[in-house]
């Protein structure tokens, strides 16, 4: 049946909450396919997740959603390149999932060569330092024309450590910019034969007041997912836990919640206990390009001489066939040698381990016994092997 043909809104089946934390097992379903949660989500920022290929995300990862960038597709292919295409999944060849993020972040990030103000964000391009303009209204044409399964809102990413002024400002900012987001959301039509869902973010700061009233701002747009924004960005994992525990309490339970940019293997355990059903992190690719595996018995990092002649499996502990063939000796020979296919099969290892970490955690939240399991696990991904 052609994707025309059964367009619906994305829906969330919530299967069951763990009794004993706010651990939660369910299922996306979009046009795109079913996207069993905890998910993470491999970030695919200019339509490749580096150093990896769609075949291999399929077969090896068993990877159901990726994302993308808005910000680095706008610049590069294009828009003109990506509309003739019919849009990135055909562009790159992906029939599962895609979620794009709005591009605010990396906007954002460019403190030096940008401009906030009521309109939009001015920047310019890192590519040839060309100027730029994102509004509300272009962040949704442009996801719209990328065309992805889920857009997120064009939202203001405050620093880690700004203080109550300047956090206040910023959440009525995003606010305000919100109501035009979904204003021309609902003005537009999905591009592709197929539908598109808006997430809001939810900011706010460190500031518990400040995030409750951004997460009842957000819960009554009624979109069919939620997202938490502004965290990982350099405050402590304790505070971490403690905004994003807040945020759950207030965001609804019948949708699913997405925690932007986190994290660790272990900050994603503690999240999900709190709640969360979504995850994405550069972490196990950029990670694995130097050197730093994520396994079931904690950090490796394969540049040690100690594995030099240690020719066990990258990881027998998960079911990942890259794990278990390839040795600790051979990837570190790679990895030493600078060749390509050690940035590879890093990648693919810590990116199939981070798919096996919540797909057991799944398992044990339909079993009942997350959180035994989880007290268990926490300290075992720390150590350093």
């Amino acid at each position: 049946m052609y994707l025309a043909q059964i367009m619906a809104a994305l829906q969330f089946t919530l299967e069951k909450t763990d009794q004993a934390t706010q651990a939660r097992a369910g299922t996306i379903r979009t046009d795109h396919g079913e996207i069993s949660t905890p998910i993470f989500m491999p970030v695919g920022t200019v339509g490749s997740v580096k150093a990896v290929t769609q075949q291999q995300l399929v077969q090896d990862v068993k990877a159901q959603i990726i994302l993308g960038n808005t910000y680095h597709l706008y610049l590069r292919p294009g828009l003109s390149v990506l509309e003739a295409a019919g849009g990135l999944h055909s562009f790159m060849g992906w029939n599962r999932p895609i979620l794009t993020d709005s591009g605010g972040y990396q906007v954002f990030s460019l403190a030096g060569t940008r401009k906030i103000k009521e309109e939009g964000v001015t920047f310019q391009s890192h590519i040839d330092g060309s100027a730029h303009l994102f509004t509300p209204e272009s962040v949704m044409d442009i996801q719209r024309s990328i065309g992805a399964d889920i857009i997120m809102a064009f939202d203001e990413c405050p620093p880690g450590d700004c203080d109550r002024a300047y956090a206040t400002r910023s959440l009525a900012l995003t606010h305000r910019w919100l109501d035009r987001c979904f204003e021309r959301f609902n003005k537009t039509e999905p591009r592709y034969g197929y539908t598109q869902n808006l997430f809001p973010i939810v900011q706010g700061g460190a500031f518990k007041d400040l995030r409750k009233e951004s997460c009842e701002y957000v819960a009554a747009k009624g979109a069919t997912g939620n997202a938490i924004g502004g965290l990982s960005v350099g405050e402590p994992e304790p505070v971490l836990y403690e905004i994003c525990g807040w945020c759950c309490e207030h965001l609804p339970a019948d949708k699913p919640r997405y925690l932007m940019g986190v994290g660790t293997p272990w900050n994603i355990l503690e999240c999900i206990s709190l709640g969360v059903d979504m995850f994405d992190c550069v972490m196990p690719t950029r990670n694995g390009r130097n050197a730093m595996l994520f396994t079931s018995e904690g950090v490796v990092n394969i540049d040690n001489l100690k594995w030099e002649k240690d020719y066990s499996p990258l990881d027998k502990g998960i079911d990942s066939p890259v794990s278990e063939f390839y040795s600790r000796a051979y990837l570190r020979h790679l990895i030493k040698s600078k060749e390509f296919l050690g940035y590879t099969i890093a990648s693919i290892h810590n990116l199939a381990f981070y798919r096996w970490l919540v797909t057991e955690a799944r398992k044990h939240i339909l079993a009942g016994d997350f959180e035994s399991w989880k007290k268990e696990m926490v300290p075992r991904l720390q150590q350093r092997c």
